[in-house]
């Protein structure tokens, strides 16, 4: 049963979370679940379980295009697992009123990158850059099914809004595993250039930038990390937010693959500073973070790829 008491949920949801109270009212009789009715018994056998469970909804996905939910298996080993359900809709309402067709095309793309780099990456992480391992990627025309190992329960249960040292240097040496496990390799169906933000896919953001030095130095910046000598793979949205940290903070793993690409490393290192710290505290704290990152990555470096350590 995937569902135990399908009018309270919708009822709690229509409180607390108006777009997720839509998405769960396009519920299937058929399938007793808002998903195509392959997907529950994809659930169960991938997991090897008897019976699924909804037990959390963790998070509607961007513009409403699904949502983020956690499960409790039964029969298995396994006790919970994490279902990304993307559905797209017919017409998307971005939150900051960026509903271009650009957008929602690149809305659409970045769930395609997700699923190739549950299929085709994911696995080349180990223990020093840990992310979910992909169990099962199905997609059913407009529907796409990701079920995730469940962070929370193999430790890394914690999520934060602020942070002391050691989350930070937590992050910055998972950043620096993560780009020397995929430095200099080809992001074949990932973006050509990682991030959530850059200056090819922005012109809309861009035109309304007020700022007239930041907005002509843009093309400069942009030329000079898309022109880095050492390129790798960017996680690509590596905001604090997404960032599941064990018990005692010193170590972390990442979610949220949909912006993972092509890029210079520093393009991670910069986001996540600014995600987490002031503008007054990245400018004082600047040597010690980079020299973090650095320090780590060539230990990094060192052990998986030492023709690159000179």
């Amino acid at each position: 049963m995937i569902l135990q008491d399908q009018q309270i949920l919708l009822f709690a949801l229509k409180r607390s979370k108006p777009a997720l109270a839509l998405y769960f009212s396009r519920l299937s009789v058929e399938t007793s679940g808002p998903m195509h009715k392959d997907f529950p018994d994809i659930i169960k056998q991938t997991t090897g379980a008897t019976q699924i469970e909804l037990i959390d909804v963790i998070q509607e996905l961007w513009s409403g295009y699904g949502a983020i939910m956690r499960y409790r298996l039964t029969g298995t080993d396994r006790t919970t697992v994490v279902v990304k359900h993307v559905m797209l809709p017919q017409e998307a309402d971005h939150p900051r009123g960026w509903n271009t067709n650009l957008s929602r095309q690149r809305k659409i793309r970045s769930y395609q990158v997700e699923t190739a780099w549950y299929r085709f990456f994911a696995n080349r992480c180990d223990d020093r850059c840990p992310v979910p391992h992909g169990l099962a990627v199905e997609q059913r025309g407009d529907e796409t099914l990701m079920v995730l190992e469940d962070l929370d329960a193999i430790g890394y249960p914690l999520r934060r809004d602020e942070v002391a040292e050691k989350e930070i240097v937590a992050c910055l040496k998972w950043l620096a595993h993560f780009h020397a496990t995929f430095m200099g390799v080809a992001p074949d169906g990932l973006w050509s250039q990682g991030t959530y933000w850059h200056l090819d896919t922005r012109p809309d953001e861009l035109a309304v930038l007020d700022d007239r030095p930041l907005k002509s130095a843009a093309p400069v910046i942009d030329l000079k990390l898309k022109q880095a000598r050492f390129q790798t793979f960017v996680h690509g949205d590596a905001k604090l937010a997404n960032f599941c940290f064990s018990e005692d903070g010193y170590k972390t793993a990442a979610v949220d693959f949909q912006y993972v690409g092509g890029g210079c490393g520093m393009k991670d290192v910069a986001y996540f500073i600014g995600s987490c710290l002031s503008e007054s505290d990245c400018e004082r704290l600047e040597g010690w973070l980079l020299q973090t990152y650095f320090d780590e990555l060539k230990l990094a470096l060192a052990k998986r790829k030492p023709h690159r350590c000179s």
